[in-house]
């Protein structure tokens, strides 16, 4: 399968459909409500700003948790029956750790991170079911993950960060490939559902 513009770009996740939709909730804006509306002042979005360039706070302990809970997650895939837990609530539970890595890695400056989260949260919005290879999938964004940050590369990567999002890219649509509905026994009808 071909993908036609840069794999983040996707209206289709690898060329799947969704199958887990966020549901927006907008609650309401106290704080807007107080203040009005207006913007804010250009002196208070240079300070920000500023803040947020010579932010010195160090990501790493914070993304050692999301990865543990990656691997929670995965841990917790491997050893389900398939009657014992709700699909759902195991894929949830790989789900979480990586918006949450995808939601903080720009603001470290390991754009790197945030790209292959997305990635990460693409695959797994996508399958039906964590199957084996699924798992190994989710496996090899783990270790991505943990070599970006202990490596502690900022930014996009380069060269090098390319190379591994093209590398993660082809194995997620090997995969769909093998298993355009994560799994050759799933029915059309439960597919439907979603």
């Amino acid at each position: 399968m071909k993908i036609t513009g840069p794999p983040w770009q996707d209206k289709n996740y690898y060329n799947q459909e969704r199958r887990r939709q966020a549901e927006f909730v907008r609650p309401p804006n106290t704080l807007k409500a107080k203040v009005g509306s207006g913007g804010l002042s250009d002196d208070v979005l240079d300070k920000a700003q500023a803040l947020l360039e010579t932010n010195a706070v160090d990501f790493l302990p914070l993304a050692e948790v999301y990865l543990s809970s990656l691997m929670d997650g995965v841990e917790n895939a491997r050893d389900a029956r398939p009657d014992d837990e709700d699909n759902e609530a195991i894929i949830a539970g790989m789900l979480y750790p990586g918006i949450q890595l995808k939601a903080n890695g720009g603001m470290f400056r390991y754009d790197l991170v945030t790209q292959a989260a997305d990635r990460l949260v693409q695959f797994l919005e996508a399958i039906i079911e964590p199957d084996p290879d699924a798992l190994e999938i989710v496996l090899a964004f783990h270790t991505t993950l943990r070599a970006i940050l202990t490596g502690r590369v900022q930014g996009d990567g380069g060269q090098h960060g390319g190379a591994l999002m093209k590398a993660l890219d082809e194995a997620c649509l090997r995969y769909f490939d093998r298993y355009p509905y994560n799994r050759s026994s799933v029915n059309q009808a439960y597919i439907d559902n979603f």
